[in-house]
């Protein structure tokens, strides 16, 4: 059985797709990207955003005329937009042959087999089972980095997301499971480990009674053929002192962390139903920034969430000026059906939306410009992701840039020193300039 099997959404997402890749191999079946060659598809939808959702439907939508035509025996459905829709799914597109829920990826060599058999089920199950771990995976990254989810699920019930519905509560994956999943993929050849969860800091406090991701990095930095590990997708409130000298203390531990902090503003971060204000946001940072000088920190800003004034904006504007933040992302407030926030009054309209979150990346550009810049002079380490055709220019990323988000290093070379460089490898780079975002630089004897 040849499979065309498309992932959608975030890296979590991702993994559950390489573990349901890894079953199906095993099974014998092999994958293809070509729509004419495949006699399968499995798409792993996501649904947390409104365009995500889109994005989703289209596809399932585009492979039902494969299914109409003959040309596949089999259209399975899973992951978010699968556990939230599963009703409409059957309902308005009935060429999908079986639904697999969030917590049932185990179930995909099984239903695969009796969707063939013409005993299709459907597998959406009680959302709070066990997570998945310790899975062998196909890795489709290209081998070098890999995720690692820590746990599945989120207690925080921001009033925005919808999360929790679709994923359950927070789920930690047992320790020893994390390792033998690790020590796979770094023989596997991956040298960058990257943790991710809903949230990476409350690690452990549903296993073990205490926040454990500071033993799970010192117990992964043990293993032998990682070079970098990264951590995403921080509160900022679950940051502990015992955290912040563990990635000081351990070389592996890139001086990067992705602290999600949705907006500047008091007011609206109460509305979120976040748990901490603009005030302790800036003292946890300053606090990394003061015993980690070198770290690199990203976030994420919402603009247009449903109250949101111009003074509101006008704070998140400050706020963004006085932090600084190396990396920023901003997305316009998408309304989630089911959420608190997509019943709250003062909704906003989408062109003020799209005109604030425009204002914050302007101001953010000139700082993140300011900030490359200031690079120029600074030896660095980086690993290599590729070579640019017909140039001597190889493309590469610093410990301040995650793959897919943030921004590239672009290292200038010569013959001499051309030393066929491959995905992984890391150079020691001397940075000569920048190009907005990015960095230039020149490789070292």
């Amino acid at each position: 059985m040849k499979i065309l099997f498309i992932s959608l959404g975030c890296d979590k997402n991702l993994v559950d797709t390489e573990v349901m890749l890894g079953m199906l191999k095993e099974e014998g079946c092999s994958f293809t990207d070509d729509e004419a060659e495949a006699e399968a598809v499995v798409i792993n939808t996501c649904c947390f955003i409104n365009d995500a959702k889109e994005e989703s439907i289209n596809t399932i939508l585009e492979m039902s005329e494969l299914k109409k035509s003959g040309q596949i025996k089999a259209l399975i459905v899973a992951g978010c937009l699968a556990q939230r829709y599963q009703k409409e799914i059957q309902e308005e597109i009935p060429e999908v042959d079986a639904i697999i829920g969030t917590s049932a990826i185990l179930d995909i060599v099984d239903t695969l087999n009796q969707v063939l058999k013409g005993n299709a089920q459907n597998h959406v199950e009680e959302l709070d089972k066990p997570p998945v771990g310790g899975r062998r995976r196909i890795v489709t990254t290209g081998g070098h980095y890999a995720y690692l989810k820590i746990a599945e699920g989120c207690d925080k019930h921001c009033t925005y997301c919808i999360i929790p519905k679709v994923r359950g509560s927070y789920r930690s994956i047992a320790i020893e499971d994390l390792l033998k999943e690790a020590a796979a993929l770094a023989e596997g050849g991956v040298k960058e480990l990257i943790l991710v969860a809903q949230e990476t800091t409350l690690y452990g406090m549903d296993l073990y009674g205490r926040k454990s991701l500071p033993r799970l990095l010192q117990e992964l930095c043990r293993i032998s053929g990682l070079v970098w590990i990264r951590i995403l997708y921080c509160y900022p409130e679950e940051i502990t002192d015992e955290l912040i000298q563990v990635m000081k203390k351990e070389p592996k531990i890139c001086h990067y962390l992705d602290i999600p902090v949705q907006s500047g503003s008091d007011n609206i971060l109460k509305k979120m139903g976040r748990k901490t204000d603009s005030g302790q946001i800036k003292t946890i940072i300053g606090k990394l920034r003061e015993e980690i000088p070198d770290i690199c920190i990203r976030t994420t800003l919402i603009t247009g969430f449903p109250g949101e004034s111009e003074e509101d904006h006008e704070e998140t504007l400050d706020f963004v000026d006085e932090m600084e933040f190396d990396r920023l992302g901003v997305f316009a407030y998408s309304p989630e059906e089911g959420t608190p926030a997509a019943e709250m009054p003062g909704q906003v309209p989408e062109d003020v939306k799209e005109m604030r979150r425009n204002e914050i990346m302007e101001l953010q550009q000139e700082i993140a410009f300011d900030l490359a810049r200031n690079m120029a002079g600074r030896r660095v380490n980086a690993m290599v992701e590729g070579k640019i055709e017909q140039e001597d220019v190889y493309v590469a990323r610093t410990y301040k840039d995650a793959p897919g988000v943030d921004g590239y290093l672009f290292i200038n070379t010569d013959e001499c020193l051309d030393k066929s460089l491959m995905s992984g490898d890391f150079v020691a780079v001397t940075i000569t300039g920048s190009n907005e975002y990015d960095l230039i630089g020149e490789m070292e004897d």
